[in-house]
């Protein structure tokens, strides 16, 4: 998911400086290129990754040794 949001603050910023829009110092295109990068590195951490939880229910695969 951070993956795609990192997509669409790269698109968001090109964008931005494609078009050359004003938008005042906080959301320049190198400020919202920076939170695509933080995005990215979070994405890559493995953080917001969804992890599916095995429960057991007692019973034995036909294919285990245990």
């Amino acid at each position: 998911m951070l993956g795609i949001a990192a997509a669409v603050l790269f698109f968001i910023s090109f964008l931005i400086n494609a078009a050359d829009i004003g938008t005042g110092e906080v959301f320049s295109s190198t400020n919202i290129m920076l939170l695509g990068l933080t995005a990215l590195a979070l994405h890559l951490a493995g953080v917001g990754t969804a992890r599916a939880t095995h429960t057991t229910t007692g019973r034995r695969r036909p294919w285990s040794r245990s």
